[in-house]
């Protein structure tokens, strides 16, 4: 568990203790008023990310101030992990340590603001490191925006040594959100499919790990063959399908006992799970007597509810935020395409109307988003498009791009793509939400079916 308090602003604590406005002033003084060359006066430095193209912010993060010495190593690690997730965003343009000319003093000391912007620093980070006597990590930091001389964030953090990198990942969420306005996400794991053997052989794990690749782990399964696993809200319990008797049918695991429950309650097939936003039922589908229709199970009753009713194929259903509505794929319509319901069934409205064929809806955190696979033409592409089925945009395409996962701030996507041929193997791929900054995300064998957790707490 971590703890997580804020940090007085320099200049709040300044203010108070000199108890001196005249002092206050010629502090300030010595910031140019014009603030950023591409701001107005008095404007609050920001990263603008709601276009494509974004020049990265450069920023630099200062070696750390260390109340023991033995925490030099700590310190690098951290500050390693904080630059790879900024830079994972390809919005910060870090300046390397080497680079620096400003005298590291305290961390409570008010920074030279002129020598970082001498080497074109826009932020800077500024953190220390100590260990409280029960063992404790406790690290510090704070944002500030160099031509505007002020801080943005601080915060301080409490935890034990193993969640070092829990620390880091919530440092970059800091700064991530401070200079973009955006919610954070690096604090986040995301469940998958690990995929090895042949192409047409291949064994299929539930695997787990954080966002960035690192602690990595196996779930137990009684089966080789297991697809499209679901974090509940909560982070504690998956969904997925097992082929454990030789048809698919949801299982709800938990992710620290590994035990496990079959959920179907209905006879043939069941697939395609999701839970609802409070986490307190969930839906999917089942096939029954060659029809394919959406269920709703809540979970503390085990009460079964039928939410559609057609003789087409109904499937892939996903919860809006607010649990109120629910998105899926229909071929009712002759071919297969993207309706919303209500979250207690009812009539369905039809929202995607382009060219070809869509599945796979997810909507977003934010709720002003649902993302989707299309396919057009025999190529594939994950997509975005506004809940009324409005402002459509593509922002991938290959031979098979499939399955989009929403980060908990809304902003970036995760799908997997995989090559053609008998050697073409599944990778988990990265993409923002305006289409920029599309990068593999590492993992040790083929991977699929990623699902990203909410925010840890």
């Amino acid at each position: 568990m971590i703890f997580a308090v804020p940090l007085e602003s320099f200049y709040g604590r300044f203010a108070r203790v000199l108890r001196g406005f005249a002092l206050l002033f010629a502090f300030l003084a010595v910031v140019p008023a014009t603030g950023l060359a591409q701001q107005g006066s008095g404007e609050t430095l920001r990263i603008d990310v709601s276009g494509a193209n974004v020049e990265p912010l450069p920023t630099a993060i200062e070696a750390f101030e260390l109340e023991d010495p033995s925490l030099a190593g700590r310190a690098d690690e951290i500050t390693a992990v904080i630059a790879a997730d900024l830079e994972s965003t390809a919005l910060f343009r870090l300046i390397p340590q080497a680079a620096h000319v400003a005298q590291v003093v305290s961390f409570d000391a008010v920074p030279g603001f002129e020598d970082w912007r001498a080497i074109g620093a826009e932020a800077l980070v500024r953190a220390r490191i100590g260990q409280l006597s029960d063992g404790r990590l406790r690290v510090q930091y704070r944002v500030f925006d160099v031509f505007g001389g002020q801080q943005l964030v601080g915060q301080q953090l409490l935890a034990a040594p193993p969640d070092w990198r829990r620390i880091s990942h919530k440092i970059a969420d800091g700064i991530y959100s401070a200079l973009t306005g955006e919610g954070p996400y690096f604090d986040s794991r995301v469940v998958f499919i690990d995929e090895t053997g042949p192409k047409d052989r291949r064994s299929k794990r539930l695997a787990l790990m954080d966002q960035d690749g690192a602690n990595l782990r196996y779930l137990p399964v009684s089966s080789d063959l297991v697809l499209t696993p679901r974090f509940s809200p909560n982070e504690q319990t998956i969904l997925y399908i097992s082929y454990d008797d030789g048809t698919p049918q949801v299982y709800l695991q938990s992710l620290e006992t590994g035990q496990r429950e079959r959920l179907g309650f209905v006879d043939g097939m069941t697939f395609a799970p999701r839970f609802s936003p409070q986490g307190d039922r969930i839906v999917f589908s089942a096939s029954q007597g060659g029809n394919t229709d959406i269920y709703s199970l809540t979970l503390a009753n085990r009460a079964l509810t039928r939410l559609t009713n057609s003789p087409a194929i109904d499937t892939a259903p996903s919860f809006s935020p607010d649990g109120s509505q629910i998105v899926f794929e229909s071929d009712r319509g002759g071919s297969q395409q993207l309706y919303v319901t209500g979250a207690g069934g009812g009539g369905a409205n039809r929202i995607s109307f382009g060219n070809g064929r869509y599945a796979t809806p997810v909507w977003s955190p934010t709720g002003d988003h649902i993302a989707f696979t299309k396919i057009v033409r025999g190529r594939f592409h994950i997509g975005v498009m506004r809940p009324d089925g409005s402002d459509e945009q593509l922002l991938t395409t290959s031979f098979l791009d499939e399955g989009p996962t929403w980060a908990p701030n809304g902003r970036v996507l995760m799908f997997f793509r995989e090559g053609a041929g008998a050697g073409g193997r599944p990778q988990l791929m990265s993409v923002d939400v305006t289409g920029r900054n599309l990068r593999p995300v590492g993992t040790p064998n083929g991977a699929s079916d990623p699902t990203w957790s909410p925010l840890r707490r």
